[in-house]
């Protein structure tokens, strides 16, 4: 009689043979196994270009779709715009400066959409930072210096942050539920905070003050040419620095670290984007007498671009928001406290919030009871969504935020170059959200297919 040990060994198919060690390519291993991107396990540049191209066979597009919507809305406003000026130097800053609130409420988002989760107040609690500090540094009023009144708006808004976070990670309040609720509440508290002072509503940043000057130059001030050359050098001389010295201190560790061509390639495209920001920037855009200079909201939305790109991409934090966005369970049990972590995500959200409503108010030239905080909601979450985070939670990252934000200011600088209503930037929006929407879906289903 035939035992069932030995009917488990004849019927058992036998396995293909595995390829020699030599044969194998490190970037197919790293796309068929865990996400490892393709720069940390390539070899060569070959290597690594294959691995992408299989990265993005699998649904692992990264920003090459928001990249290509943006040459796409370049091109077709450039053509069709009135003389041609949708790329002429003094639009692209002024597309820029609109599209700064937008960047910088979608990089916030992007903490909590990470997570699985939405901040639905930012449309407002944003501008409650703006309105606190405008108020502040008025003159007649309470006369308090530029640097005290944004360091108290912000705390202010770290101070929401951390109340809704907590409500929503102790209480296990849905997170719709409770910012739905905060972006009610935070547009009376801006309504009541507006109604300090001598202004009825209305306090502006026009005005001899020194203070006053600072804040309505974090949008319109421009840093002088000469100066934006040398520190356009510097920055890329201390970015280069970095990641070369960086990728060599690994090799010499013996740890994975990306081919030394693709480094270069990096360090030469920091070095390219840096000189024709500054070159563009340093065109003369005035009709009459002189306005050249890199605005100081590039510099500033880059300063956070890159505290949060350091923050969730090389910290342990970061990794810890990966973690849970991506199964909040495995996380539980790998010993990572997901109250602590989803509160400090709002925290960050709401502070991240308030930088975009000094922008605001900025470019507003003051603060007004007429603050559009839905739109400002809708279109934070939708940028973050067209740049490629995905809204269930685990894929995304900062420049996604980013590069949405682009995408909705080029919609809304092109449609305003064009002369259409407002309810076409509505709906060409709302079709590129969709559009986004699907490639994110379609991608996942890929992935999941792999």
């Amino acid at each position: 009689m035939a035992r069932a040990g030995d009917d488990l060994l004849t019927t058992q198919p036998a396995q293909p043979a595995e390829p020699p060690a030599s044969e194998a390519d490190p970037t197919e291993a790293a796309v068929a196994g865990l996400d490892v991107p393709p720069a940390l396990v390539a070899q060569s540049l070959g290597e690594y270009l294959r691995g992408w191209t299989a990265r993005v066979r699998n649904g692992e597009a990264g920003v090459l779709p928001v990249v290509a919507g943006m040459v796409l809305i370049a091109a077709v406003f450039e053509a069709i715009s009135p003389s041609h000026v949708f790329l002429s130097a003094g639009n692209i800053v002024n597309l820029f400066q609109q599209s700064a609130v937008f960047m910088v409420l979608a990089m916030a988002e992007c903490f909590v959409l990470l997570l699985g989760e939405i901040d639905l107040s930012v449309g407002y609690a944003g501008p409650l930072a703006g309105v606190i500090a405008v108020q502040l540094v008025q003159p007649s009023t309470t006369n308090w210096p530029w640097w005290a009144a944004i360091i108290v708006a912000l705390l202010a808004l770290a101070g929401v942050g951390a109340l809704q976070g907590t409500l929503i990670t102790r209480l296990r309040i849905p997170s719709f539920i409770v910012t739905l609720a905060g972006f009610l509440i935070i547009n009376g508290v801006v309504l009541i905070v507006l109604g300090f002072g001598p202004f009825s509503g209305y306090p502006s940043l026009i005005g001899e003050s020194s203070n006053l000057h600072v804040i309505s130059n974090l949008m319109y001030g421009n840093i002088d040419p000469l100066v934006s050359w040398v520190a356009m050098i510097v920055i890329v001389a201390l970015l280069g620095s970095t990641l070369w010295l960086r990728d060599a201190r690994r090799r010499r560790s013996g740890l994975v670290a990306p081919p030394r061509s693709l480094t270069i390639i990096k360090i030469a495209f920091i070095a390219a984007v840096g000189v024709v920001v500054v070159a563009v920037c340093n065109v003369n855009r005035a009709h009459f007498g002189t306005l050249a200079g890199v605005p100081w909201v590039i510099p500033i939305v880059l300063g956070v671009f890159g505290v949060w790109m350091l923050l969730l991409e090389r910290t342990r934090f970061g990794r810890y928001i990966y973690a849970i966005g991506g199964n909040p369970e495995a996380a539980r049990r790998a010993g990572i406290s997901l109250a602590r972590v989803r509160t400090w995500a709002f925290i960050l959200c709401s502070v991240t919030a308030g930088i975009a409503g000094l922008l605001y108010v900025s470019y507003l030239g003051g603060a007004s009871n007429n603050i559009n905080g839905g739109q400002l909601t809708l279109y934070a979450v939708a940028a973050a969504v067209i740049g490629g985070t995905s809204l269930f939670g685990g894929r995304g990252r900062v420049m996604h935020g980013l590069l949405g934000g682009l995408v909705i200011g080029g919609i809304y600088n092109g449609m305003f170059l064009l002369g259409l209503a407002v309810q076409w930037e509505f709906i060409v929006t709302g079709l590129v959200l969709l559009v986004a929407v699907a490639i994110d879906s379609l991608s996942r289903r890929s992935a999941t297919a792999g």
